[in-house]
């Protein structure tokens, strides 16, 4: 039963390795890797002196970091609040409604979102006209662009995270709050000293175990939104690599970036996964 995976794994994940070669040539696809020219590190030191470089990886680092701020704590308070429902047939219902966006792709969420936040027709502006707010262009202004990119992210995936700390939550001993309701202390003072107390743990593991998606900022995502207008601040690795790589040909640029991309990857889940072990106790072997 483990073969098919195993296979699968190999054919698409470890195989595909051997075109890192790319990133040392001045790869020609009708000479091959064999008949390519060997530059070295040629196309690493021209990433770093590459007037762009430095404003991607910047892009990508203040964008994943932002996602992953608000990705953490929008799952967190909406499970301590669905926590205190006790109408169980509303919870459920509540909580199926915020899970389903995590089955859209964003092909349709993209498309969604365009007609959504045109400044011409689009329903958020007709809204802000409504209350005399001028349009706003979303997707067409650098800084909002950002802020709608996470923010739509949040919308889409808080519903899934927030599967993680509601298990957390189950695992609280119900006594614990008893004794507290019988000391006099409210529902606040309750989520203060019990609820947060015991989240705490997975708080710190699912925080620090994001690290290591701190280059990952969402090349679906970015890819269905951004424009050559917002280039400047919405530009990430990921879109950057298949600008330069599929559409202006410059494959072993582009290769170099990704590869850069990946050990700075690597090293940052291996730290993160140190960091869990030390601060919460967390390990997978």
């Amino acid at each position: 039963m483990l073969l098919p995976s195993v296979l699968l794994t190999l054919l698409f994940a470890y195989v595909p390795m051997g075109g890192i070669i790319i990133a040392f040539q001045d790869f020609k696809p009708w000479l091959g890797f064999t008949g390519s020219k060997w530059v070295g590190w040629d196309n690493f030191r021209f990433m770093f002196e590459y007037p762009d470089s430095v404003q991607v990886i910047w892009n990508t680092v203040l964008i994943a970091a932002m996602k992953i701020v608000a990705g953490l704590v929008a799952p967190v308070v909406f499970a301590i609040l669905l926590n205190e429902v006790r109408n169980s047939t509303f919870k459920r219902f509540s909580q199926t409604l915020v899970y389903l966006p995590h089955f859209l792709s964003w092909v349709v969420l993209g498309g969604i979102l365009l007609d959504m936040l045109s400044p011409e027709g689009g329903l958020i502006n007709q809204v802000l006209a409504a209350v005399g707010i001028e349009p706003i262009f979303f997707l067409g202004d650098g800084d909002w662009f950002r802020v709608t990119v996470v923010i739509s992210d949040v919308w889409k995936e808080f519903g899934f995270g927030t599967i993680v700390f509601l298990a957390a939550l189950a695992g609280i001993n119900p006594a614990l709050y008893e004794a507290s309701e019988v000391d006099g202390a409210t529902r606040l003072k309750q989520t203060l000293h019990i609820t947060l107390p015991a989240l705490v743990p997975m708080i710190i593991v699912v925080g620090t175990l994001s690290l290591g998606n701190i280059l990952n900022a969402g090349f679906d995502q970015i890819f269905n939104l951004y424009n050559p207008l917002v280039y400047d601040k919405g530009d990430i690795i990921d879109t950057f690599v298949y600008r330069m790589g599929i559409l202006n040909g410059k494959m072993s640029f582009a290769t170099a970036v990704g590869l850069f991309k990946s050990f700075v990857a690597m090293f940052l889940v291996i730290t993160a996964y140190r960091m869990a072990y030390k601060i919460a106790n967390y390990r997978i072997f």
